[in-house]
């Protein structure tokens, strides 16, 4: 029998037939019935528990939080309390935050309870969730594959029904891209929507929190939830949220859907492209105008994501030095200065980490700061300027997500640009700093979900949740 998603759960809670408490209680029977998964690195039982009664105890009072009975998984790159932080890395090893992340406290606020941290790439540097200290995650779906990254513990959490929803980070796609592999709804908001205090940083000015849920209408609660300006984030935006509320839409009527040409090229899987004409015939039957767009930059997003991204690692990531916390090798009571933080990071940090570390310091290293990383800043912005012309022309952009339904694990391990180039279709929305939204569009003839990409035009998240409901109800999912 399949878990109840979050709107089972608040009718069950609103006719009585149920406790937040018994509701917690099965998911963490769940959880221990499938940890061979690795989808959680932290479990906090008691704590749920704890949490479940308090939530009771608050209906029972006729003050219930607006997200009471919403179980929550965290990913391990964002503070929680008093929880261990690690990153998926030996670097961190040891460590516990001291405080929460806006998005964790604000969702906390809310009434949601959290079951724990869920498995990632390490620093949330992968795509396909195999480079976490804590070993790979495993597909539900087929656990010899993987279940994309670099939140894929947090997808395959919501696809085995370990939880009602799960937070993510998605700095080049890493958020619709296992959504995508394991048939669930992804949500990467506009650049500034939701405060990254308490994040802990890969690429700054690409980095964003976003949710991972069953439906589209549990993504829209949780991020109605937690975004919203914050002070401890020069970066967020005073835009509101978007409250979708009850202004789903009937048809497709009089919506200007724009398909990118760079989007379906040579290397696009033939079962992808023809479940995503389905869904474009389906939305042109229910009224949509559709037309081709051109991005014509697409093909540079691959090589200006990993240059920027990796110089922003290089820089973040200089933090971790062995000295402050995290992982210290052993005899280093004995060692100076240049020995210890040697040591320190080449064993803490895994080779996906110490590879994107060395990239980004040449490419900003000088003699070469020009010739990478300020051309990739000047691409960056034509790139965003395609973004713009495209949506003058059209209300949205309909894509695949990723160019196959899946890989094996280990096929890319020892192929690192091979792995690159999976994020092909989800970058250049990272780049340019807009809202995308991955929801299923079917199922491959070898069994494997298939995801489509919406992107839309910066804060119009309400519209992309809009038409990603119509498309699973078109579709009838």
């Amino acid at each position: 029998m399949a878990p109840p998603t979050f709107a089972d759960t608040r009718a069950a809670l609103a006719r009585g037939a149920t406790t937040c408490e018994a509701v917690v209680d099965a998911f963490l029977q769940r959880i221990a019935a499938h940890k061979h998964l690795n989808a959680f690195v932290h479990v906090d039982a008691d704590g749920a528990l704890s949490a479940a009664r308090q939530v009771d105890w608050q209906r029972a009072a006729g003050h219930a939080p607006p997200l009471a009975g919403l179980v929550l998984a965290v990913k391990d790159v964002l503070c929680v309390r008093d929880w261990p932080l690690s990153c998926g890395s030996r670097m961190l090893s040891g460590f516990r935050s001291l405080y929460d992340a806006t998005a964790v406290a604000r969702l906390k606020a809310s009434g949601a309870i959290l079951v724990g941290t869920t498995n990632c790439d390490e620093f949330a540097m992968g795509s396909s969730s195999e480079s976490s200290w804590h070993g790979p995650v495993l597909n539900p779906r087929a656990e010899g594959y993987v279940p994309g990254g670099s939140s894929g513990g947090s997808a395959v959490a919501v696809a085995a029904g370990l939880c009602h929803a799960a937070l993510g980070s998605d700095t080049g796609g890493s958020i619709r891209q296992p959504a995508a592999l394991c048939g669930v709804v992804g949500l990467k908001p506009t650049y500034g929507r939701v405060s990254r205090y308490g994040l802990v940083a890969y690429a700054s000015s690409l980095d964003c929190v976003g949710p991972l849920t069953h439906t589209v209408h549990d993504a829209a609660i949780v991020l109605d939830a937690m975004a919203g300006q914050d002070e401890r984030d020069a970066t967020s935006v005073p835009t509101r949220a978007p409250h979708v509320g009850q202004k789903w839409l009937h048809d497709a009527c009089g919506l200007r859907l724009g398909v990118p040409e760079e989007f379906f090229g040579a290397g696009l899987d033939a079962g992808i492209q023809e479940a995503i004409k389905n869904v474009l015939d389906r939305l042109r039957a229910a009224g949509a105008h559709v037309r081709s767009v051109s991005l014509p930059h697409t093909r540079y997003g691959v090589a200006v994501y990993y240059i920027l991204a990796t110089a922003e690692a290089s820089s973040n990531l200089g933090r971790f030095d062995g000295l402050r916390y995290g992982y210290r090798p052993e005899g280093h009571e004995n060692m100076n200065l240049e020995e210890l933080y040697a040591r320190a990071r080449s064993e803490g940090f895994g080779k996906e980490v110490k590879r994107r570390i060395m990239l980004g310091t040449y490419v900003l290293s000088a003699g070469y700061y020009d010739a990478y990383y300020a051309k990739a800043q000047r691409v960056r912005s034509l790139i965003r300027q395609d973004f713009d012309q495209a949506f003058e022309a059209v209300d949205v952009l309909v894509a695949p997500v990723t160019p196959v339904p899946g890989f094996r694990l280990g096929a890319m391990t020892r192929d690192p640009l091979q792995m690159y180039l999976s994020d092909t279709y989800t970058v250049t929305a990272n780049l340019a700093g807009v809202p995308g939204l991955a929801v299923p569009a079917g199922v491959h003839e070898n069994g494997f979900p298939i995801g489509i990409q919406i992107l839309g035009q910066p804060f119009d998240e309400a519209r992309l949740l809009q038409l990603g409901d119509l498309i699973v109800r078109l579709l009838g999912q």
